[in-house]
């Protein structure tokens, strides 16, 4: 998958504080860590207080797994609510929280990177408001949404993205961040891009289109 991305910016971590990323900035994870192994990714967002607290907002996080050209071979490789664990044993979602409420993470999702099946050149980590159509619902109305890795072996927090939901009004689904081989170094870059889509089988429609319309 190639991006058309601007001079996006590149960071080494500081071993005090985890870096805050913006939108299409890089940060490096094997030059924190070069025996980096395990990762947790946290994802979470809280509900806008114009959203009317009567109707149930449901956000599903998926994990998506591309190959060196960007592209889905498998459905396989999607881990989410109905896929919780990846083949390979390497990705596991610990499941589907269908209400955002609460402080801290809302979704957890590990990752093995020892594990990861060569193929798997790259991961995208995406949140999609379930029934958004019928709902009448998008990301306008949504607040604090945020992604965050943690190393599992020391449990430190190494890098944060935070978006602002008005920026995304109509969108109903969000791209957070990818995190891709490079120079057989992993990186994290920061994608911040909403899309409409309805359903996974429109995400993935989307995903293997020739010009990756999901990321432009």
């Amino acid at each position: 998958m190639t991006l058309s991305i601007s001079a996006p910016q590149s960071f080494i971590f500081s071993k005090s504080m985890p870096i805050s990323l913006s939108k299409n900035q890089i940060v490096s994870l094997s030059k924190e860590d070069p025996y980096l192994q395990k990762i947790i990714c946290g994802l979470g967002w809280d509900l806008g207080k114009k959203s009317g607290k009567a109707q149930l907002y449901d956000l599903d996080s998926y994990l998506i797994c591309l190959n060196s050209s960007g592209k889905l071979s498998d459905r396989k490789n999607i881990i989410y609510f109905n896929n919780l664990v990846h083949s390979s044993g390497a990705i596991v979602h610990q499941g589907d929280n269908i209400t955002g409420i609460g402080d801290g993470d809302d979704e957890i999702i590990t990752v093995d990177l020892t594990k990861l099946p060569p193929e798997i050149a790259r991961f995208v980590f995406i949140i999609n408001i379930y029934r958004c159509i019928p709902r009448q619902q998008d990301f306008s109305q949504i607040e604090n949404a945020f992604v965050r890795l943690v190393n599992l072996n020391d449990d430190r927090e190494l890098a944060r993205y935070n978006l602002s939901g008005q920026t995304y009004q109509g969108m109903t689904g969000m791209v957070l961040a990818e995190i891709y081989r490079q120079d057989n170094e992993w990186v994290m870059e920061a994608i911040g891009k909403g899309f409409k889509a309805n359903e996974l089988d429109e995400i993935i429609e989307r995903l293997n289109y020739k010009e990756n319309s999901l990321f432009f």
